[in-house]
């Protein structure tokens, strides 16, 4: 009896693994989400300097065994202002929202602040964008939820919407106040 060559089923097993991974992408829970290797993890530092007569943030403030949101925004950024009604309302809900201003002009983003209100129970600016790097922020705005001990728990790319807040930040906020 012949034999037959490995190499002949070497097509075979890589068409396989192409296939799986081009399944496995398809039927993803959310293929339109941007990974985070934050999740279950410690959340960096929040190093930033005082942004304008915001209340400045306080480093044990992810750890003080509250839920905290984390939103990297810009006055800049269109899609932040989209946002803002629904972080507004958090607050008015009584959730702590710490922001993070990302490489804007202070003025500037004092005004954006002045205009729309103070959605944040502190804030800071990252004028050099290095804390984002260390967020692993692909750009604003950007949401974390972050439990009341330091890990992150979810983490949201793009407004948060309505639709967004309901279907996604609420539930992050419930399953980090059950942890």
């Amino acid at each position: 009896m012949p034999r037959i060559s490995p190499l002949v089923l070497l097509p075979f097993v890589v068409f396989a693994g192409l296939a799986g991974l081009f399944l496995g992408g398809i039927y993803r829970e959310d293929p339109d989400a941007l990974p985070s290797t934050l999740l279950g993890r410690n959340a960096p530092v929040l190093d930033v300097v005082p942004l304008g007569q915001v209340a400045a943030i306080d480093p044990d403030e992810l750890t003080n065994g509250s839920v905290t949101l984390v939103n990297f925004w810009a006055s800049w950024c269109a899609p932040c202002r989209v946002e803002h009604p629904q972080l507004m309302r958090l607050k008015r809900d009584g959730f702590a929202i710490l922001g993070v201003n990302y490489k804007d002009d202070p003025q500037k983003a004092q005004r954006f602040l002045d205009e729309l209100g103070d959605p944040f129970k502190a804030a800071g600016a990252d004028p050099k964008g290095r804390t984002a790097i260390e967020w692993g922020v692909y750009g604003v705005p950007e949401t974390f939820v972050v439990d009341g001990k330091g890990k992150v728990v979810s983490r949201f790319a793009g407004p948060v919407t309505d639709q967004i807040l309901e279907r996604r930040i609420r539930p992050a906020i419930e399953s980090a106040l059950t942890r």
